[in-house]
């Protein structure tokens, strides 16, 4: 009997220890989490089209981290993550960085994730090509880098950009203006442009000659245009997590591209069977949506090239320093 007891203590207290090293690691797993928290764009913006994905598959906990997304406007962006109450942002535009570098601010661009495609839409029978627009208003969010690169664009049709009445508002009351034919045209891009064209098949898309206007400028057709930013001291204290955030968005990016049904249904939860189909239709063209995951390194020329196209429209008033473009992602 007495050895009966002693072997069952002897359980107990093996079980205990099983039970205490078990609840020991658990919150060990959750402590390891590197909380980051990020600024986007609101929906619908390339910069809240990998998020939701991030989430939803936990791709951020699968590489160490705990990120947390602030929707903001674009103007709310700009402000907010220049005057550093974000340290982060992941709709972070390129000319927006280089602008913002000029300025004493001291940012760098960590990787890229779309390059740059943007639509001038129109219901007027009477705007046939871009140079139409001169003497009209136009509906845009005059505060992002799409926007001014449609400047850039517009200008090597010979457009005067100047004569052209610009109604700002944020991303997502784009659609909302084209729908109801608020003004002449309305500037805008994925993956609101495919929205739109869902629920109004008929618009029409006026010719920006995207591919061949940079070709000729610049001898490329690879346009970096938006990826993930920070700013650069919070980058000397935590250089480690950059690999791991880079991790989670390129697994975003292949999980999309190799899912894109599902995707489309994390990215427009609210969307009809439309909406969600027309999405999934982008990701597998990706003519459009530009999804390409890189270092900021590997496309320093590239970079450099848009550089110089902002400051041809006098949007970047000098040459913005090479530090914006992140070097420490390259093997």
């Amino acid at each position: 009997m007495l050895n009966r007891r002693i072997q069952g203590l002897r359980i107990s207290g093996f079980a205990a220890a099983v039970a205490a090293a078990l609840s020991a690691v658990v919150p060990a797993k959750a402590q390891a989490l590197d909380k980051l928290t990020i600024v986007v764009f609101g929906a619908p913006s390339l910069g809240a089209f990998l998020p939701p994905v991030i989430k939803a598959q936990k791709l951020d906990e699968k590489n160490g981290l705990a990120i947390t997304f602030d929707e903001r406007t674009p103007d709310a962006y700009t402000a907010q993550f220049n005057s550093g109450e974000y340290q982060l942002g992941g709709s972070a535009a390129l000319l927006t960085v280089g602008l913002a570098d000029l300025r004493g601010v001291k940012v760098t661009y960590l990787f890229n994730l779309f390059d740059y495609w943007g639509a001038v839409i129109t219901s007027r029978p009477e705007i046939k090509v871009l140079r139409d627009l001169e003497g009209k208003d136009l509906a845009a969010a005059k505060g992002t880098t799409n926007y001014v690169m449609f400047d850039w664009f517009a200008r090597q049709q010979g457009v005067d950009t100047a004569k052209i009445s610009v109604v700002n508002t944020a991303t997502p009351g784009l659609v909302g203006y084209a729908l109801a034919d608020r003004a002449s045209a309305v500037q805008l891009w994925e993956p609101a442009y495919t929205a739109l064209l869902a629920k109004k098949p008929t618009i029409r898309t006026l010719d920006l000659k995207i591919a061949e206007s940079w070709k000729k400028v610049t001898g490329s057709t690879n346009i970096p245009y938006l990826g993930v930013a920070a700013h650069t001291d919070w980058v000397a204290k935590n250089k480690p997590l950059i690999p791991k955030l880079y991790a989670a968005y390129k697994a975003a990016a292949e999980w999309v591209v190799a899912n894109p049904d599902a995707a489309a249904k994390l990215i427009a939860p609210k969307g009809t069977a439309d909406d969600q189909k027309a999405v999934a239709d982008i990701v597998r063209s990706n003519d459009r949506l530009g999804l390409n995951v890189r270092w900021a390194a590997d496309v320093r020329k590239e970079i450099g090239a848009v550089y110089a196209a902002g400051r041809t429209i006098d949007f970047l008033p000098g040459e913005p320093a090479a530090a914006t473009i992140y070097d420490g992602g390259k093997p």
